[in-house]
């Protein structure tokens, strides 16, 4: 079984590591109740996908 001859530095391991970093979730204001909701999706609090109502929600 093959083995690491040297070990890893902590500065290449973090440069590895560079790219793996999480980003945040982007939200926008929904146009109908301004609750905050994910771009290009439908609003799960009031059901508008823009200025149409597209599901029916219960409150």
């Amino acid at each position: 079984m093959a083995l690491p001859k040297k070990k890893i530095s902590r500065a290449r391991r973090g440069t590895r590591r560079a790219h793996q970093a999480l980003s945040p979730v982007a939200t926008v204001s929904c146009p109908n109740c301004n609750e905050p909701k994910r771009p290009h999706r439908l609003c799960l609090s009031c059901g508008h996908y823009g200025e149409k109502q597209v599901i029916e929600v219960d409150y």
